[in-house]
């Protein structure tokens, strides 16, 4: 097996008789076995079993094959009978001198001393090696330096070529040919001394500074000192053991980090790594079975155990406490290094959302059939958590260990389903159920900790509310008695402005753009064959939880507020002590009887906040809980009957009891709380309430209450029987009272006529300011980076740099979201190889000499060896030097286009910096949008959005779409539905909801789109959602 892949790597020991063959793997590493007849005789091994089992071979990135001579460990270099190199006397110079100083300086002084030298040196290992690995292992950077210094080049610098031939040829054995080896190798050999100065070093500055911290810890019994010693020598110990047996596995390769350099044959793993699938897991090692990571890993973790030995025997809080820093920044260096390191060496990629029957014996005890079902009835609730997600998408490891861990974690990314389903949302056919849709009917963004809060989720919102009690209960110091009520005041306050203002504005969002539905429709996903009903009944559900909370919160805080302020009359005889509180209990009783008048008539569906939409016969209208902002497929009809007979607004006596409450207590501070419960009602009635209620009733309201209509008969013959008393001055008395009616009247229409002129004037206005702010901000947050220029114009010609943009498939420069853009560019024969293209909107950028906007990651390099990431290659000759790179083509793709419609332009950049010398646009970027609000033209739109969005990867798109069978489908299973796709990360699902919002006005979250992973179920939930918002 290749060395290319990891499973060339993790192999065994052959046996001598086991019979392999050995062979040559087609990337030309050689495998070694027993029966070699006709492979190359210079990669034939010894025939002796012995010395077969010690031939390696390594491949270099370029694919040159070699054999790997032997290495001697870096206990050799304290061996007097092995030669010495110019660096090995540097290290040894270096170690005698911490001995020596050790000796001479004081002991504060030398703790002091020690401790920033130890810290030096542990920075050169986790920062200083960690950058310069990391370089080397995404850029080669290492040897690239090596190749741009000319250190082994005999023509360039033969005098530094030969001296560093004799500082390798001198510590290594008669295999080994310094020209001969590839220039890889002997880097390596070169890099693994600085190591050594490194690692030796940094251990022995540790040790010395351990030993001038000794001291016997006082006021411990001889059985404490004994068990202390004891345990810090045992941990050294074994730490030593596990050192010396990892070593003995992994050999150099792994502790020197060879496979950042180059690739090697056949690993064997034994000892050590037999004794557990874990070895000293308990002790916090991370094992992964991954060549050279090996030992780095166990380094990280076990490496410690010896550290902390050390630190129980000298006894000292400073050692321990630098034990852990030094063992936080080897933690620093596995995250920062190892780990994307091995990601990108030896990682799988594995695909989301891939759907694979249930296999019977894997889903059914004692032979019960696979579970089949509709696969448009399957609940396809919710979708998985972030941190899942972000599992799923990046590169995952092939290890030996952990399977079952891994495969719970991974199993919903890799099962591809079964069955056929038709291209019509209506034909429903059985097929077997994926642990794919398992998964996301059972776990619905369930919240883990603090993660996936959704204040929406009335479970979420006690949780939030239940901490911040806690927390203000925990943190608040002891106040005095004003400070107490003005807590309780601020507490009451907040929460009836919550009750009527808060909720309020929800209700009016629910009513004018069904917000609530349309946030539970964007975050979870519903089965598409229930019409909505899903989304409409979960939405409803957890508003009447937070109805109820907000209800019951509200009155509590009331009356803890009145209790604080509330002192017991000491003489009920005296004063109107009697008549407040007799007063306040009938006015909590008008408001008791009120409440249950409501309840009555309107039942549950009608009743919450004191039945805002009262009026209903047979419990169908929105009272307590607001249904008709949510069930509109409740018959809902006007009939005054009860309560409602007399009054419009009953919830009005609420107030009562705030005003009973105040009289009781005799407090202002509850009287104000009564004020501004009554305005903040009122505002809740005349902004939220009555426009709904016209909305949804029109003209069929009244007018006026029975309680209002009558005072108003009463008024009107009252106003009768004075106009006959006045006599001769009666006409007067009536037009002074027109007049001054009318003049009201007329003011108020004038006023509403004004302030209605003004709305309609300004809503333009205000939505014009609100785009171009939204606009300045974007605009703002592109403009948060440096521009850097160039000095250097004057030595190129900048009229031949040329930039064009290439056709679209359409023949013209229109693009669809998602379709790559092709850019053809033209540059002199010297131009910077750091050159970059970036592509921008129409207008945001004011001067055609510099950029002053960032490119947000929407940019090509010209030359993409000259870059790491983001940042130019240090390179002073980066530039070109042939024809070969006057003219060339770059690509917009994937993360690099923009993924929003509009005009853009392309901008070619000079040597890293931001001098634009050549431009080329305008070119649009549209989608498609349906010509008709239907499932076909819908699922049109779809099959040219989706394939775009993966990137047009055959192992993604829809087989509907050109997409090919996933690899890790059997032949005996039944065929993947045609219309399934998946994703290699939660980035391309992302693309998919950024241009189906774009396309459809409906909003997804990542998740929702994951659980669908189907183009006619991704179709039908559009569909539905447009249809429910819509309506």
């Amino acid at each position: 097996m290749g060395v290319d892949s990891p499973q060339g790597l993790r192999q065994r020991k052959v046996s001598p008789s086991s019979g392999i063959s050995s062979t040559v793997a087609s990337d030309g590493i050689h495998v070694v076995g027993v029966g070699d007849q006709q492979q190359d005789p210079k990669l034939r091994p010894n025939p002796n079993p012995a010395a077969r089992e010690e031939v390696v071979w390594g491949k270099t990135p370029s694919g040159q094959v070699f054999r790997v001579p032997t290495t001697h460990d870096v206990l050799t270099l304290f061996h007097p009978a092995y030669p010495k190199s110019h660096l090995d006397a540097l290290n040894l110079s270096l170690l005698c001198l911490q001995l020596v100083l050790f000796y001479v300086l004081p002991r504060p002084i030398a703790k002091v001393f020690f401790l920033i030298y130890f810290a030096f040196w542990r920075a050169a290992y986790d920062a200083g090696l960690g950058w310069v690995l990391t370089k080397q292992s995404k850029k080669k950077w290492i040897v690239r330096e090596v190749q741009r210094l000319g250190w082994l080049d005999p023509e360039r610098k033969p005098a530094m070529r030969r001296w560093i031939r004799n500082q390798l040829a001198g510590k290594m054995g008669k295999d080994y040919s310094f020209d001969e080896l590839p220039l890889e190798y002997n880097t390596w050999l070169l890099f693994r001394q600085l190591v050594d100065v490194i690692l030796l070093n940094d251990f022995l500055a540790y040790c010395m500074f351990a030993f001038s911290c000794f001291r016997v810890p006082e006021g411990l019994s001889f059985t404490v000192h004994v068990m202390r010693w004891i345990g810090g020598i045992a941990l050294i110990v074994f730490n030593l053991w596990v050192k010396t047996e990892a070593h003995r596995v992994v050999k150099d390769y792994g502790w020197y980090w060879g496979d950042v350099f180059f690739q090697r044959g056949n690993l064997v793993f034994d000892g050590v790594f037999e004794l557990a699938p874990h070895p000293m897991y308990s002790v916090g090692m991370f094992f992964h079975p991954i060549s050279s990571k090996i030992f780095s890993y166990m380094t990280s973790y076990i490496g410690y155990a010896g550290y902390y030995g050390l630190s129980l025997i000298v006894g000292s809080y400073p050692v321990l406490f630098a034990s852990l820093l030094a063992h936080a920044a080897q933690f620093a260096f596995l995250v920062f290094f190892e780990n994307p390191h091995i990601e990108r060496m030896y990682g799988k990629r594995q695909q989301i959302a891939v759907r694979k029957p249930l296999a019977a014996s894997g889903s059914r005890k004692n032979g019960t059939p696979p579970i089949t079902s509709n696969p448009q009835s399957v609940d396809g609730f919710s979708t998985p958590s972030a941190t899942e997600g972000e599992t799923a998408s990046e590169t995952e490891l092939e290890t030996e260990v952990d399977t079952v861990l891994l495969s719970r974690k991974l199993k919903k990314n890799s099962l591809p389903r079964g069955g056929n389903e038709s291209l019509k949302a209506t034909i429903v056919q059985q097929q077997p159920v994926s642990e794919h849709d398992l998964y996301h009917k059972y776990f619905r963004r369930d919240v883990v900790g603090l993660h996936n809060i959704d204040l929406l989720r009335s479970s979420d919102a006690m949780l939030v509310l239940l901490i911040f009690y806690i927390l203000v209960a925990s943190c608040l110091p002891i106040v005095p008695h004003r400070a107490t009520l003005a807590l309780h005041f601020a507490h009451a306050v907040a929460w009836c402005t919550f009750q009527s203002v808060g909720l309020g504005l929800l209700l009016r969002a629910q009513s004018q753009s069904k917000f609530v539905v349309r946030h539970f429709l964007k975050n979870y996903p519903y089965p598409v064959n229930d019409n909505g009903d899903g989304a409409v009944q979960e939405a409803f559900t957890n508003w009447k939880s937070l109805c109820n909370m907000s209800l019951c919160m509200t009155y509590i805080s009331l009356v803890g507020l009145a209790w604080k302020t509330y002192e017991l009359p000491k003489s009920w005889t005296e004063g109107d002590d009697l008549l407040c509180h007799t007063l306040g209990a009938l006015l909590i009783g008008l408001h008791v009887w009120a409440a249950m008048e409501s309840y009555e008539v309107l039942g549950v569906f009608g009743m919450y906040f004191g039945s805002p939409f009262e009026n209903v016969v047979n419990s169908v209208h929105s009272g307590w809980f607001y249904g008709d902002f949510f069930a509109e497929d409740f018959p809902a009809h006007l009939e005054y009957t009860g309560i409602f007979r007399y009054l419009d607004n009953p919830e009005l006596m609420s107030g009562a009891s705030f005003l009973g409450l105040a009289l009781i207590s005799g407090s202002k501070l509850v009287g104000l709380l009564a004020v501004l419960r009554f305005f903040a009602h009122w505002w809740f009635l005349h902004n939220v309430e009555t426009p709904h209620m016209r909305k949804l009733y029109g003209d069929t309201l009244r007018k006026e209450a029975g309680f209002v209509k009558v005072i108003k008969n009463v008024a009107s013959k009252n106003a009768r029987i004075l106009e006959s008393r006045a006599g001769r001055h009666a006409p007067e008395i009536r037009r002074v009272a027109k007049e001054v009616k009318g003049t009201f009247d007329k003011v108020f229409e004038e006023t509403a006529d004004i302030v209605e002129e003004f709305l309609a004037k300004s809503r333009p206005k205000i939505s014009e300011v609100m785009q171009e702010t939204k606009v300045l901000l974007q605009q703002s947050r592109e403009r948060l980076v440096i521009t850097r220029v160039a000095n250097d114009l004057s030595s190129y010609d900048t009229a031949k740099y040329k930039v064009s943009i290439c056709h679209s498939k359409s023949g013209d420069m229109r693009f669809h979201l998602g379709e790559p853009i092709h850019i053809k560019w033209e540059a002199p024969l010297r131009h910077s190889r750091r050159d970059w293209v970036g592509i921008y909107r129409v207008g945001a950028n004011k001067s055609t000499l510099i950029t002053q906007i960032a490119s947000s990651g929407l940019w090509v390099p010209v030359h993409n060896e000259e870059w790491d990431g983001d940042v130019p290659l240090d390179n002073t000759s980066a530039t070109s030097r042939g024809p070969d790179a006057q003219t060339g083509t770059v690509f917009f793709q994937g993360p690099t286009l923009p993924w929003t419609i509009g005009r853009y332009e392309v901008r070619y950049h000079h040597d890293g910096k931001h001098n634009v010398l050549g431009i080329d646009g305008p070119l649009e970027i549209y989608v498609n949008k349906p010509t008709s609000l239907d499932f076909m033209s819908i699922r049109t739109c779809l099959a040219d959005m989706i394939p775009l969005c993966l990137d047009n990867d055959p192992a993604l798109i829809p087989l509907s779409c050109g997409g090919t069978r996933h690899s890790n489908v059997d032949a005996d299973d039944e065929p993947p539905n045609p219309d399934d796709f998946s994703f290699w990360s939660e980035r391309q699902a992302k693309r998919i909801c950024t241009a189906v919002e774009q396309a459809f006005n409906v909003e997804y979250v990542p998740e929702v789109v994951v659980a669908d992973a189907n183009l006619t179920r991704l179709a039908n939930r559009i569909l539905v959602s447009k249809q429910l918002l819509v309506s």
